[in-house]
């Protein structure tokens, strides 16, 4: 049979456990990030690429969460393909470009906040006028 703890010992040990977490750093307790390994050099975009593998308007109009980000991307294709994505999905097999997270109406941008982040800021930079390489180098300060 299990030893009763008194109220005392109670208030003793709860207070310690308090004590302890406010003691210990914060990153202690922080859910850990999964940062993938540095999937290689940024893809060379392809010549004559385009947004038609994506998912059009139509399709995304019940994605109000995603559209913005679908159709900044939509709207540079040839930029875009010059874009490592950095959340992991480089793995997946015919995977070129961060383009290929935009593809198709199983998109992994379609639920991965990372691949809507770089898009979304791969197109703010290049409406600011930022080069493909400043647009690559910000990515991997943010994402890499």
């Amino acid at each position: 049979m299990p030893q009763r703890l008194s109220r005392r010992a109670l208030l003793g040990h709860t207070l310690g456990l308090v004590g302890l977490v406010v003691l210990l750093p914060g990153r202690a307790f922080a859910t850990p990030r999964h940062r993938p390994r540095p999937l290689g050099p940024h893809p060379t975009p392809r010549p004559g690429i385009t947004a038609a593998k994506m998912m059009t308007p139509a399709e995304l109009s019940q994605r109000s969460d995603v559209s913005d980000a679908f159709e900044a991307v939509r709207a540079i294709p040839q930029v875009i393909d010059g874009l490592r994505c950095h959340c992991g999905c480089a793995e997946i097999p015919g995977f070129y470009s961060l383009l290929s997270c935009y593809e198709g109406t199983g998109a992994m941008a379609l639920i991965c906040p990372i691949c809507q982040g770089e898009g979304r800021m791969a197109a703010r930079l290049h409406k600011d006028g930022a080069t493909l390489a400043e647009i690559r180098e910000a990515l991997d300060a943010k994402y890499g």
